[in-house]
């Protein structure tokens, strides 16, 4: 692989912004989901049992810990690590010296901390696992002061790659692994774009979409993620780069078509390892290396047979595409059917035969980078340089080693049976580990969901048992007319929750009740969740005095109403504050705070905290986020123009201060031959003339040969003999 100088740069870049997403994203959530009147309570899940600190941090690994010490309650603690971690992440989009490997370190620890109380998602997983991977990927810019290339870059930017591969394969395995019929019958994503937890307006155009495209689209899923995953360690960059372009698209369309917060975006950070400078350089400035020039860099022979061997790779997926799925076309209505041929049976004797050569794939692929940067390593010019490249290596090779082999656990949980055949030694290295999110097991879209209709929970409220109001979520389905909203890369947590605990019962979700008993309540930092106008929400004058919730199924409908739904079943009973049942519920999940309320702390970390919050209250999170990534990515798109614009300026300079070339000069450079008919220096002595910049100035075009006593006593002769020709022709006009 060529160098990756510019695609470890952007994917440092690009982390930092998903860092600033999240951050931002779960700060404006903290006081309804885990402040003091939120949902679920932080402080109820860090039970200060008066342990030593060092015991805490093993049993959960937080900094909330420290709360207390520094004289902050775990609410201001959780909101001013996400004041942290923004800022930090925000000044690492901005400065480039920032993205450093202690800075992601940072990040990571602080994402870390909150996450041991929050409530938990895939994409939660990812960006700890990715976030991790930073701290190996980034310079030491901080302590070295330079951010040139290290010799080992590859090996730890490998890990990029690795991952990609894990997740990818995971998500495509997993939906036949799960026997799930949808997946099996193809037609998964007729169900998928209504279904999906917060679909958007796009959702609703893709729903309508024909049944034979529908399918064709998962078949194209199962080759995207199955299939085109393994190119990623393919020794021909073109296939690497087919495979990067084929991750994006699907990638895109998800992004388009669903609300999955700053999940996809993780995943486009990391298709990065799949580039090179060399293929960046042409994207971004169309300055690359043009095609015709690579075939006369390389031998011809080379050139067709890596031409044939790509031809026959992707001939081979697409026959494999065409078997396996029964593809046929229908010309006469204008169509492509399609079946799945093989059994589950034989897809897990599939599964069996690729898993353990998969890993091996990835051991080869590894060594290969190991060794060449070791070779890099031998090159360097100087002993003391030479020994710290090498033990840089030595260190940075063996933190990838360890990181491929305890990620070898999560990633064989696809086969029982590859997954029993690891060493046991790499299972208590995996367990040892497990806590700090190195690696994480992956599997989107395991089933499919809402089969016979989303299924969709609606709190009603009411003050007179009679009139009842529906309760309107900002971002998930409710009201029949409304569009879907588009949330990315925000994610609304609550709106999340709501669409999980819809497939189940409230006692399977037992947040909800206490998200009743807040609303009776009339928390106002619940009701932001809901709504973050509370004048939008119907009780926000007075909290209602009943409450219920009822299950309903949606559909998508014409775009004028965008849904229809019908009433299924009661999801949760009628209630008020002080009901038996309501009480019993409480205290059955320890949801029932006894404690009487915290007074406010004058100090100035609390009371800058809370400044802070009355800033942003009532700022939708998305407008929030986009405003904050908006601006630093325009700062920086104008320094990087700046910067451009400085080099073609002292160019144009150069050009201004050389003077215009006489008849004279001309006829002078021809005597010398340094000049074609057009007066036009040849492309060596160009190189020559930037070089020699006094000699530009004076006009004087010379070859590399000239330095001999007879040329330089030529040169006089012509000269004197010219200007002779001058003095001559002045006295005849005169």
């Amino acid at each position: 692989m060529g160098h990756i100088t510019l695609p470890r740069r952007m994917f440092l870049w690009c982390m930092a912004s998903i860092y600033l997403f999240a951050f931002v994203s779960l700060y404006v959530q903290i006081p309804g989901l885990y402040g003091n009147d939120g949902l679920l309570p932080a402080r109820w899940q860090l039970r200060y049992s008066g342990k030593p600190l060092w015991e805490q941090f093993l049993s959960s690994p937080t900094l909330l810990w420290m709360a207390p010490r520094l004289g902050l309650d775990t609410h201001t603690a959780m909101e001013l690590l996400c004041l942290i971690g923004a800022a930090l992440s925000l000044a690492a989009v901005l400065v480039d010296a920032l993205r450093d490997s202690i800075v992601f370190l940072c990040l990571w620890v602080l994402y870390m901390s909150l996450y041991q109380v929050s409530l938990l998602y895939q994409m939660d997983s990812l960006l700890l696992e990715t976030g991790f991977l930073c701290i190996l990927v980034a310079p030491l810019t901080l302590i070295r002061g330079s951010r040139g290339v290290r010799e080992h870059d590859g090996v730890t930017f490998w890990l990029a790659r690795w991952l990609l591969f894990r997740l990818m394969f995971a998500s495509g395995v997993v939906k036949l692994t799960s026997r799930c019929p949808t997946w099996w019958g193809l037609t998964a994503l007729t169900y998928h774009y209504e279904t999906q937890c917060i679909p958007t307006p796009l959702a609703w155009f893709a729903q309508q979409l024909p049944v034979w495209w529908q399918k064709l689209s998962v078949v194209g899923t199962f080759v995207i993620e199955i299939a085109v995953p393994f190119l990623f360690f393919s020794p021909l960059r073109r296939l690497r780069l087919g495979a990067f372009y084929l991750q994006v698209l699907l990638q895109v369309l998800i992004i388009l078509s669903g609300n999955y917060n700053f999940f996809n975006l993780l995943t486009l950070a990391l298709c990065l390892s799949l580039l090179d400078d060399q293929h960046v350089h042409f994207c971004l400035s169309h300055t690359g290396t043009s095609f015709l020039s690579l075939l006369q860099s390389e031998s011809r022979l080379w050139s067709w047979l890596c031409y044939l061997v790509e031809l026959a790779v992707w001939s081979l997926i697409v026959f494999g595409m065409i078997v396996c799925f029964d593809l046929q076309v229908d010309v006469g209505k204008k169509s492509v059917s399609s079946r799945t041929v093989f059994t589950s049976h034989q897809f897990n004797q599939f599964l069996k035969r690729v898993t353990i050569p998969s890993i091996w794939m990835g051991v080869l692929s590894l060594t290969w980078e190991i060794i060449t940067s070791m070779f890099r390593c031998a090159c360097i010019q100087g002993f003391l340089r030479r020994f710290w490249g090498s033990m840089q290596w030595t260190i940075f090779a063996a933190a990838a080693a360890a990181m491929f082999t305890i990620s070898l656990v999560p990633f064989t949980y696809v086969e029982y049976d590859s997954n029993a055949s690891l060493w046991p030694g790499v299972r208590r290295a995996y367990e040892v580990v497990d806590r700090y999110q190195l690696v994480n097991s992956y599997g989107l879209f395991r089933r499919m969901t809402g089969v016979g209709g989303r299924p969709e929970v609606v709190i009603e409220g009411s003050n007179d048992r009679v009139t009842w109001t529906e309760i309107e979520f900002m971002y998930k389905p409710g009201n029949l007319s409304a569009p879907p909203a588009v949330v990315t890369p925000h994610q609304p947590r609550l709106d999340w929750q709501m669409w999980f605990a819809a497939l189940g019962s409230y006692t399977q979700a037992p947040w909800f009740t206490s998200l009743m008993y807040r609303l009776l309540q009339g928390k106002r930092d619940v009701i932001e969740l809901i709504q973050s106008d509370v004048t939008q929400y119907p009780f926000h004058q007075e909290p209602p005095t009943y409450l219920r919730a009822h299950r309903y199924k949606y559909w998508f409908t014409e775009p004028k109403r965008w849904w229809r739904r019908v009433y299924v079943e009661e999801f949760y009973p009628t209630v008020q504050l002080g009901d038996s049942f309501l009480d019993s519920m409480l205290l059955q999940y320890g949801l029932k705070d006894k404690s009487a309320p915290r007074r406010l702390s004058n100090a100035t970390v609390p009371r800058a905290v809370r400044w802070v919050r009355s800033q942003v209250r009532g700022v939708p999170a998305p407008l929030l986020i986009w405003s904050l990534f908006a601006c630093s990515a325009s700062l920086c798109l104008l320094r990087v123009l700046q910067n451009n614009k400085k080099p073609r300026e002292s160019e144009k300079a150069l050009v201004e201060e050389k003077p215009t070339m006489t008849a004279s000069d001309h006829a002078k450079s021809a005597a010398d031959g340094s000049s074609d008919i057009t007066g036009q220096p040849d492309e060596p002595q160009e190189e020559e003339e930037e070089e020699e910049g006094s000699e530009d100035n004076e006009g004087q075009v010379e070859k590399d040969t000239v330095g001999d006593e007879e040329e330089e006593e030529e040169e006089e002769d012509a000269e004197e003999d010219e200007r002779e020709r001058d003095d001559d022709s002045l006295r005849k006009r005169k």
